[in-house]
């Protein structure tokens, strides 16, 4: 499986059942990120396979990042996925101050994002990851070579819902997203 192939349908299907009558999707992406393109081509796929029409908004540093969600309120979009990025990721109480003003439904990858106010978050455990690169460095410390070591794909997967931004956008998360999640903030 290619990076950004599950997520991506996981990240529309999350929104589709959170808000059912959803038709209508904005997108942040980073055309400078090297797998920006993977993102938009398998968000364009879950998202036509859902019913839901998706625009994309390009950001590439924070001027662009203005006029993205310039763009973004102007479409009236009813939810918005971002796609991963460093430019979002240090940008991300800029992004949710954003969606909770406009009264979006939104997801990402990371869980510093519904941390710091977005609606919810599905991607790999990054403590997880810590933890598998630990054991890395263990088998290197004790002498086995870098280059005979195999590359590992995260394995632990986490939805983190923030129930008080729903709240906020007065939005109510269906019984059947809020059982699948590993984290709920209240």
């Amino acid at each position: 499986m290619a990076v950004g192939e599950g997520f991506s349908g996981k990240w529309v299907e999350l929104l589709k059942e959170t808000v059912p009558k959803l038709a209508k999707l904005s997108a942040l992406w980073n055309p400078i990120h090297p797998v920006g393109q993977v993102f938009v081509r398998h968000t364009e796929l879950a998202a036509r396979a859902l019913g839901v029409e998706v625009k994309f908004f390009e950001a590439r540093d924070p001027a662009q990042l203005g006029s993205a969600l310039s763009g973004i309120e102007k479409e009236r979009a009813k939810a918005l996925l971002v796609t991963p990025a460093p430019i979002f990721f240090s940008e991300r109480a800029r992004i949710v101050d954003f969606a909770l003003h406009h009264r979006l439904p939104s997801t990402f990858l990371f869980r510093e994002f519904a941390e710091s106010g977005g609606l919810m978050s599905y991607g790999p455990s990054i403590s997880d990851s810590y933890r598998r690169g630990a054991f890395y460095v263990d088998k290197i410390l004790k002498g086995a070579k870098p280059a005979d070591l195999p590359v590992e794909q995260p394995t632990k997967f986490e939805l983190v819902i923030n129930l008080n931004t729903a709240k906020q956008i007065g939005l109510m998360i269906p019984p059947n997203v809020l059982a699948r999640a590993n984290r709920v903030i209240r």
